[in-house]
């Protein structure tokens, strides 16, 4: 099992990437505010999905792997630097999306709901970024076996991520009713969360190796 301070640590950049907007967030935001509540968490069932798919994956090698190949790893911890940089770019660049803005989609049925929120996390670059260069600085070969830490980290981070996203959703249409009164809150936001962003991918870019 990872530290204490290293799960820690890792659930705060799972809050993080969670809070920014993204395919999962913007997909179950317009789900809910076009369908409604139910749809939104529906959907998140498949979004849940799409997570186990990139833990099983970690946890039977992928992770072990990186480690143990420090070309591979760097390459991939650079790619996740310049990924984070390019979200905190997109929270602040003008004209960005706005997360809550109503997007009109067409009312499908709850298999659908399922299979679409399942395509847009397996096919989301966050998600992927987030297993496959993130996760791997979080373990530590010397405390165990990587498959159990690969585990818990992500159990973490699908637990985070789904409440995350199961409030927002939940309270989609509410939030969308207080921001459209508030633009000054929404610009604080955006660049509150450039700043943790930025500073993450700093961080992941001069990080040495473990």
């Amino acid at each position: 099992m990872p530290e204490a301070k290293t799960l820690i640590a890792f659930a705060l950049v799972c809050l993080a990437m969670a809070l920014t907007p993204g395919p999962n967030m913007l997909y179950l935001i317009s789900r809910s505010i076009s369908q409604g509540r139910a749809a939104g968490l529906v959907s998140l069932i498949g979004v849940a999905a799409g997570f186990v798919v990139y833990l099983v994956c970690a946890a039977l090698g992928i992770t072990a792997l990186l480690m143990a190949a420090p070309v591979a790893y760097d390459l991939l911890r650079f790619g996740g630097a310049l990924y984070l940089a390019w979200l905190a770019w997109q929270a602040i660049r003008p004209g960005g999306a706005a997360p809550f803005a109503v997007r009109e989609l067409p009312k499908d049925p709850p298999v659908k709901l399922v299979a679409m929120g399942f395509l847009t996390n397996l096919l989301n670059p966050k998600a992927a970024m987030l297993y496959l260069s993130l996760l791997p600085q979080f373990i530590d070969p010397h405390r165990g076996g990587v498959f159990g830490q690969s585990l818990a980290l992500g159990l973490t981070q699908i637990v985070i991520s789904l409440s995350v996203n199961a409030s927002i959703a939940s309270a989609a249409g509410t939030i969308a009713l207080f921001l459209a009164g508030r633009p000054a809150f929404v610009v604080v936001q955006r660049w509150l969360m450039a700043t943790v962003l930025g500073g993450l991918a700093v961080r992941m870019a001069t990080e040495a190796r473990r």
